[in-house]
């Protein structure tokens, strides 16, 4: 380890920004990182998140609220507070399907009238180990220009549900509106850290949107920390369909010509097939390719111990980049 803690940043959305946040939240734990901090995407239109969106007009909270369950703690307060933040209502009535976590922030912007305190405020509630911050403070949807499955037509499709499971080949996406102001806070933690952590997770619903908010995209090419980007285990159906890790690298850097990436952290059975292509979009970059086995075994998923280890030989300069 390190002899002075650092601070990371994680930047994305569900399952896949909780699985960071996870993994990350250990090196916390062991003073590893002095100051964590999650940057959410929060273009959602879709079950609860969609639903208060539209009754209240606020921000969609779900992908905020899977990011505090995901920095609670380990111990029972922890644990009980993730189980209730994420619990589901279930019955006929017209709570169902709406989340605790949900209406507690929805309750607390309604009362506080600031976002970020309101957000800050329920991360003191879970006793979370580190701080949630949405990646703007305006509601926004996503666009994305789909390519048909015959190859010749073009539509535009709009709303994160919609793009997720678009019947064709997303070609590139962007924001509505065009240039949403970033949430300040968020451009902060990004300037102070050591670490930002890009991935992994919907590729162009909740990681690639961060590149298009302008504030967040100058404060990464700005900053001195290192960018890692996480690759997926696996292409998302309808999202990625077809995707290897090499695609995913490829769409990404189209999105984010300038960007500057310090190591690109892949699975090694995940990445064995397609090794070549991705080492020589990663050399193209100045960057370098750390390969290590991430997956839960026998599952599509990141494991966040073996995820948490892999964080820590980076960030201690003990990854071999191969």
């Amino acid at each position: 380890m390190r002899g002075t803690a650092q601070s990371a940043v994680a930047l994305g959305g569900g399952h896949g920004l909780a699985a960071t946040l996870s993994a990350l939240r250990r090196l916390h734990d062991d003073l590893t990182l002095d100051a964590l901090t999650a940057v959410v995407t929060i273009a959602d239109n879709g079950g609860s998140s969609g639903r208060l969106r539209g009754e209240f007009g606020v921000l969609p909270p779900g992908d905020l609220r899977m990011a505090l369950a995901a920095l609670c703690g380990d111990d029972e307060w922890g644990r009980t507070w993730a189980d209730v933040v994420q619990h589901r209502f279930a019955g006929d009535g017209e709570m169902r399907g709406h989340v605790v976590g949900n209406l507690l922030i929805v309750s607390l912007w309604e009362l506080m009238g600031d976002h970020v305190r309101a957000l800050d405020w329920m991360g003191r509630l879970l006793g979370a180990h580190g701080r949630v911050l949405p990646m703007a403070t305006t509601p926004m949807d996503i666009a994305a220009r789909v390519r048909g499955v015959d190859g010749a037509s073009v539509s535009v499709v709009r709303g994160q549900v919609e793009v997720a499971t678009a019947d064709g080949v997303i070609e590139s996406v962007s924001l509505e509106p065009e240039s949403p102001e970033a949430c300040v806070e968020a451009v902060d933690a990004i300037l102070d850290a050591d670490w930002v952590v890009l991935g992994p997770g919907s590729w162009f619903t909740s990681v690639i949107p961060h590149l298009m908010v302008p504030g967040l995209r100058q404060a990464l090419a700005d900053t001195e920390a290192g960018l890692v980007v996480v690759l997926n285990l696996e292409a998302q159906p309808g999202e990625t369909a077809g995707f290897g890790p090499a695609d995913h690298l490829g769409v990404l850097f189209e999105h984010a010509p300038d960007l500057t990436v310090h190591t690109v952290l892949a699975d090694a059975s995940c990445v064995a097939p397609d090794r070549a292509a991705v080492e020589r979009l990663v050399a193209s970059r100045g960057a370098r390719l750390v390969v290590d086995d991430l997956a839960v075994p026998g599952e599509p998923r990141h494991d966040p111990e073996r995820l948490a280890a892999a964080f820590s030989r980076i960030v201690d300069g003990q990854a071999e980049g191969r």
